[in-house]
């Protein structure tokens, strides 16, 4: 066994367990928290889906923020569309295909100043606006789910391209930061024949929005892989041992055979 502490042994074993402890201990319990956060996020919109709106000042006095035991919850709201402090959300992607989502401020008859999520319209490319209608002028009443901002990692700054504001996530904060307003945290999430709205954002993320595989298959496969990499390289240990073997063995006949050729030779 002494062949390995050979510095290409050492590197392999070092990687190959380096890799399994990162599959068991890291990689695979993030696939998991992932899929209890996907269920726990489900359980919530089923809960909200089968609420009664309620007014938005019943769930979200002023003043107050929206909080993750909010998220999701159906509120109607009565007021008026700002569209003067509109920002558009880029680089976004709907059916595969590049989008913008489109945040206009709402005044509600109280007062307050609200994000409005209006939905998505299709963009030829990641570098262009497309055109999309104006929200509807004079009062409306809504009915919309609570929404947390969402943060952009980098922490970038609304910009202004083509005449239009645009924003890097669905931030009430940076919109705020960016047209002066008082808008409240949180947003608000149009759904399908609102008024004002566009193309409605999904709802339901289950399943990974249809993709094959859940987070919950996916923390099996980092398992699997590390099991997988535990037991090659106890295979190539095995295969170096076994060939190590012929090979002693084979020097053994060999030495054999030149011993009993010279004790024949010398019998003569």
């Amino acid at each position: 066994m002494r062949f390995l502490l050979r510095p290409g042994w050492i590197a392999l074993i070092v990687a190959v367990i380096g890799f399994a402890a990162a599959a068991f201990t890291l990689l695979a319990p993030w696939q998991f928290g992932r899929e209890a956060q996907r269920d726990a996020q489900q359980r919530a919109i089923d809960a909200a889906s089968v609420t009664a709106p309620v007014p938005l000042a019943d769930l979200v006095p002023p003043g107050d923020s929206v909080t993750s035991d909010d998220e999701w919850r159906q509120v109607t709201v009565t007021g008026t569309f700002e569209p003067d402090g509109e920002g558009l959300v880029r680089l976004r992607v709907v059916d595969g295909q590049p989008a913008v989502e489109v945040l206009t401020p709402f005044r509600t008859d109280d007062g307050r100043l609200v994000v409005v999520n209006r939905g998505s319209v299709t963009a030829a490319s990641g570098a262009t606006v497309p055109d999309y209608p104006a929200p509807p002028a004079g009062p409306v009443t809504l009915t919309a789910r609570l929404r947390l901002d969402e943060t952009d990692p980098q922490g970038r700054a609304a910009i202004e391209t083509d005449g239009h504001r645009q924003l890097y996530a669905a931030d009430s904060r940076t919109l705020a930061t960016a047209t002066g307003l008082r808008l409240e945290p949180g947003f608000l999430q149009l759904a399908d024949g609102q008024p004002g709205v566009l193309r409605p954002l999904d709802v339901a993320p289950t399943a990974g929005g249809g993709a094959p595989f859940t987070n919950f298959s996916y923390a099996l496969q980092w398992l699997t892989f590390g099991v997988i990499a535990l037991v090659a390289l106890g295979y190539f240990v095995r295969l170096e041992l076994l060939q190590r073997r012929g090979t002693d063995r084979r020097t053994e006949r060999a030495a054999l055979r030149r011993a009993l050729a010279g004790e024949d030779e010398g019998n003569r």
